[in-house]
C-alpha cells in the first residue's frame, strides 16, 4: 500500500473542496462535484488512488452507479485495467443482481454486474464516492463473490467512521453488523478523508430547497 493515510496532509487540503449540504434529509451531504471543478484537485486524487492500488495485483476496477462512474474510469486508466460498471436494476442486458439493501437515506433495489464481466479468482477494486452504511458497498461485494472473484479493497475518497460500529443506543446502522450478518467482514475498506477533516459547510443560495429524493 502507499504512503498516503487517511485525513493525512493530502486528505486535509483536499477536503477544503468537499463542501456539505443539508440534502435528502442529511444535515451534512458531501458534494464531490466540489473537486470535480477543480482539474489539479481531480487529478491528485485520481493520482493517490492509482499509487495505493498500483502494486497490490488487482485485475479490474469496479464502480458504483453513479459516482463511481466518474472516479473509477481514471483509477483504472491510470493502473492499466479493465473498468467495469456496476450499475442499478434494468440498465443493462445479460446482468446478474444482488439482493436489496438499505442507504443512509432510504433502500435501494440491487446493483447488477453484466455476467461475463468478472471471472472466477479475478481480484477487483470497488470504487465508490462515499462510505457510511456500507449498504451499497455491501451490494457490490455480493455480486464479485457471485461472479466468483475477490475483493481486494473498497475505496472512496470519503469515510464516514460514524457509521462503522456506533453505540448501540445511537440508533445509527452498523456497517461492521451488516457486514458480519453477510458474512463479509473480511473486506477491507478504505476511505481518503474521514467527516473529522470536512469542515467546509456550502455557502447556500437565498433560494435554496432540499429538493433531493427520499426525504
Amino acid at each position: 500500500m502507499s504512503k498516503y493515510e487517511q485525513d493525512g496532509a493530502e486528505a486535509q487540503e483536499i477536503a477544503k473542496y468537499l463542501p456539505y449540504f443539508p440534502f435528502k434529509g442529511i444535515p451534512r451531504f458531501y458534494d464531490i462535484g466540489g473537486f470535480l471543478e477543480k482539474p489539479e484537485v481531480f487529478q491528485q486524487i485520481i493520482d493517490i488512488f492509482a499509487a495505493r492500488y498500483d502494486d497490490i495485483g488487482i485485475d479490474a476496477v469496479a464502480g458504483l452507479d453513479a459516482r463511481g462512474f466518474i472516479l473509477g474510469p481514471p483509477i483504472a486508466l491510470a493502473l492499466k485495467k479493465p473498468f467495469i460498471m456496476m450499475r442499478k436494476k434494468g440498465k443493462m442486458p445479460n446482468s446478474i443482481s444482488s439482493a436489496d439493501y438499505n442507504v443512509e437515506y432510504g433502500k435501494r433495489s440491487g446493483m447488477t454486474v453484466q455476467r461475463d464481466k468478472i471471472s472466477k479468482g479475478d481480484r477487483v477494486l470497488i470504487i465508490d464516492d462515499l462510505v457510511a452504511t456500507g449498504g451499497t458497498l455491501s451490494s457490490a461485494i455480493s455480486l464479485v463473490h457471485m461472479c466468483g472473484g475477490t475483493v481486494v479493497e473498497c475505496a472512496c475518497v470519503v469515510e464516514l467512521k460514524n457509521f462503522i460500529d456506533p453505540p448501540a443506543d445511537s440508533g445509527l446502522p452498523s456497517r461492521t453488523k451488516l457486514f458480519k450478518e453477510m458474512d463479509i467482514n473480511h473486506v477491507p475498506v478504505w476511505g481518503l478523508i474521514s467527516e473529522d477533516v470536512l469542515r467546509v459547510e456550502a455557502k447556500l443560495h437565498e433560494e435554496y430547497v432540499d429538493d433531493g429524493e427520499e426525504h
